[in-house]
């Protein structure tokens, strides 16, 4: 009998997400898979580039090699937590890059936070990411 599938909900009672969903429901019986938080920074250290596009694209990447790790992919990616510098600028290619790797029919969970700085001098974004995969 396969599990029951991840439930993605936007009730009435709540405000209008946009390319997000309020609320998750997980099946009992499903694996989480947590990742770190990911930053614009490749393989080999160095930060992906100067602009905020290449390093969210590289944040997804690192997402991405680390759930395939796991076993699991951006199909299973059930709530998404995001930091920015400069959410104003930087909003519009966020919602790009985000759209290319998550599900649009029924987007996680998400939050946004703007922050002052990161870590290391040069970074603009941060990826948190939560995954289920189901028994």
């Amino acid at each position: 009998m396969p599990a029951d599938p991840l439930t993605f909900l936007n009730p009435d009672t709540m405000p209008a997400p946009n390319g997000y969903s309020q609320v998750v429901l997980i099946p009992a019986g499903a694996r989480l898979v947590q990742l770190a938080g990911q930053v614009g920074i490749g393989p080999d250290g160095s930060i992906a580039g100067p602009d905020f596009a290449t390093q969210a694209e590289q944040a997804f990447e690192n997402v991405r090699a680390g759930l395939a790790a796991a076993g699991s992919g951006f199909e299973h990616v059930v709530r998404l937590g995001m930091f920015v510098t400069d959410f104003a600028a930087q909003g519009p290619a966020l919602r790009e890059v985000r759209d290319r790797y998550v599900n649009r029919a029924a987007p996680p969970a998400s939050t946004t936070l703007q922050i002052d700085r990161f870590f290391r001098e040069g970074l603009l974004f941060e990826l948190d990411v939560l995954a289920v995969v189901p028994g």
